[in-house]
Parts: structure tokens; C-alpha cells; sequence
């Protein structure tokens, strides 16, 4: 019997296994930076099927209006508001500040096989951050010239991931997690964190398809974003809500930015439906 496995990808892995002629089961992408769009189109390139599992910060290309998508809801105020309103199916998974966590967590949830983890090694390979080719390796070509080659550039990257600690934090966060996930999770490439195996045969997750839909909203998407808008701008006026979404919504639209009022907030949402919002009137 041909051994199967099914496939969950963190969306920084794509180019590498396009290049080795493997198309992932579920690409999964959490990052909001317009950057993160180059992890995802080598996926259209080169994809002959497969799902997304995303949040509602998630950047994505306009290609994905035709993939199936998995819903995941951080837990937030503001996300389980709009995705109620809206009807849609999610997973609950908290955010832990890596996108590995999530493609963890989100395997226990789809499967009840052996979870086996390839490519996280939570280390620094000399000035390697990422399995090569890597989506961002273009973003520092363009920037390359005499004075600051490709190498330099690499170099100052990786150092300043090490001097952030952020390796080391997440090693520390997936030992300690270790005791509370199931006794199903395995390592392939030896991180020293998880017990280490290799896939024999198991068949293939125990995928739960009544979790996607696909994304025949985007048919009427701007009638899903006047709902969505109008139900957080409703939300933000209840006093039992108000004040968690507000900081919830501060720091995701306004990083490091003082002084934000309520209107500031609201103008900001609303650019998400129309592009002059005080011309708009959602009350109607």
C-alpha cells in the first residue's frame, strides 16, 4: 500500500517545496505584512490544487478568491464578532506569535494520525534563517549592490534575529507545550525538542471538510464586508465589549501610535468597505 500523508504547510515553506514538486494539502498564513504575499504566489505558480487556512489578518492575493479556506479565529473579540455575524465556520487557535504553533495545533484538530513535523529546527544555520529557495531571498537581491551584497545582507539579518532571542523563546515555549499536546507529535529532522520518528505508513489526516467553505463569498464580498464592518462598529458602541475591542483594535491598526481615539478607530475600519468612510452611513 502506497504510503499518504497530508500536508500542512506554513506559507514560508511554499517555494521550497514547489521547487521539489511537492504541492501542499492546506498552505497556512497568518501574517498581515504585504511581504507575505511572496510566500503565497509561487503556490499559484506551480499548484495543482490545495486549501488556505487563514485569519482575517492574513494578506492575501487576489488569486485566492477561487481556493477553499479554513477559517482561524485567534479568540479576539473583534474576529469572533465578524465571523459570528457573518456565519462562517473557523477553528479557534490562538495566536503564539509563530506561525508554527498554529500548523501544530491546527493538525491535532484535523487529524487523529501522528503529527509529524519536517523543517523546524527553531536554529540559525550560519546566516540561513529558512530552507532555500526562500520567498524573501528576492526582496534582498533587488536591495543588493557593491556596497551592501546579498551576502551582508543575509548576514545582518540572521544576527539580528539571534541577538532578538526569538529561536531560543519559541524552543522554550515548544518544550513546554510538549506536555500538553497529545503524545502524537513527532520530529524528522532532529531539533533535540520533540521525539524523533519517521511516517510508516499511516494513512492520510482524517481531513474535517465540513470546517471549509469555499469562498463563494467573494462573489458579494462587499456585501460580507458591510456586515462584517457594520457588526464591530455596532460592537464598539455595547459597553460590555467596547473597551477589549478598542485595545484589540489599537494595537492591530495603530502599532506604536499614542494618543488614538474612537474615531480614529472607526475611520480605519470603515476604510475597509469604502474608501472615503466619512461620506458613509452604516446605521442605516
Amino acid at each position: 500500500m502506497q504510503e499518504t500523508c497530508f500536508i500542512i504547510a506554513a506559507s514560508s515553506s511554499v517555494l521550497a517545496l514547489s521547487a521539489a514538486g511537492i504541492t501542499p494539502d492546506i498552505v497556512i498564513a497568518t501574517d498581515g505584512g504585504n511581504w507575505a504575499l511572496k510566500h503565497i504566489y509561487p503556490f499559484f505558480r506551480d499548484s495543482c490544487g490545495g486549501m488556505f487556512a487563514v485569519n482575517l489578518c492574513a494578506a492575501l492575493p487576489s488569486q485566492c478568491k477561487n481556493i477553499p479556506q479554513l477559517l482561524i479565529n485567534d479568540g479576539s473579540f473583534w474576529q469572533s464578532i465578524i465571523l459570528h455575524e457573518l456565519s462562517l465556520p473557523s477553528v479557534i487557535i490562538p495566536q503564539k506569535g509563530t506561525v508554527t504553533a498554529a500548523a501544530v495545533e491546527l493538525a491535532f484538530i484535523l487529524s487523529g494520525d501522528n503529527i509529524y513535523m519536517a523543517g523546524m529546527d527553531l536554529s540559525i544555520k550560519d546566516i540561513r534563517t529558512h530552507v532555500r529557495p526562500y520567498g524573501f531571498d528576492s526582496i534582498f537581491l533587488n536591495k543588493a549592490n557593491r556596497l551592501t551584497p546579498f551576502y551582508s545582507e543575509s548576514f545582518t539579518r540572521s544576527s539580528l534575529i539571534q541577538k532578538g532571542g526569538s529561536m531560543d523563546i519559541y524552543a522554550s515555549w515548544f518544550k513546554t507545550q510538549e506536555a500538553l499536546w497529545p503524545k502524537r507529535l513527532y520530529s524528522i529532522c532532529g531539533n533535540g525538542i520533540f521525539k524523533e520518528g519517521i511516517p510508516s505508513g499511516k494513512s492520510s489526516a482524517d481531513k474535517k471538510d465540513s470546517y471549509f467553505k469555499a469562498v463563494s463569498i467573494n462573489k458579494d464580498s462587499n456585501n460580507f464586508r458591510r456586515r462584517g464592518v457594520s457588526a464591530l462598529l455596532k460592537a464598539m458602541k455595547n459597553p460590555e465589549y467596547a473597551h477589549s475591542i478598542k485595545n484589540e483594535l489599537k494595537s492591530l491598526l495603530f502599532s506604536g501610535q499614542d494618543k488614538i481615539t474612537d474615531c480614529d478607530i472607526e475611520n480605519e475600519i470603515k476604510k475597509i468597505v469604502f474608501v472615503n468612510p466619512k461620506e458613509q452611513n452604516f446605521d442605516k
